[in-house]
């Protein structure tokens, strides 16, 4: 009365390939549908995101200086009185 499991049997075919295999193959096929940047475009991309970045760091310089002076001016004159 031993019963065997057709079903579980069936489920492996032959000659199914490795899941490490399989998800290199695929990524190297998405890969090559990639529109790669020419040279001059990731050179301007790169002068755009280093502008904004010394923008961005002088801005916050800029805040940093002005409310760190406030707060001590505040300090001084509460512990001054």
């Amino acid at each position: 009365m031993a019963k065997s499991n057709k079903a579980t049997e069936e489920k492996k075919p032959a000659s199914q390939p490795n899941r490490v295999t399989r998800y290199f193959r695929e990524t190297r096929g998405e890969l090559r549908k990639v529109t790669w940047p020419t040279r001059e475009e990731s050179w301007r991309l790169t002068a755009i995101v280093m502008g904004v970045t010394l923008a961005m760091a002088v801005f916050l310089w800029v805040f940093d200086t002005i409310f760190s002076n406030g707060l001590q001016f505040i300090l001084g004159q509460i512990i001054g009185l």
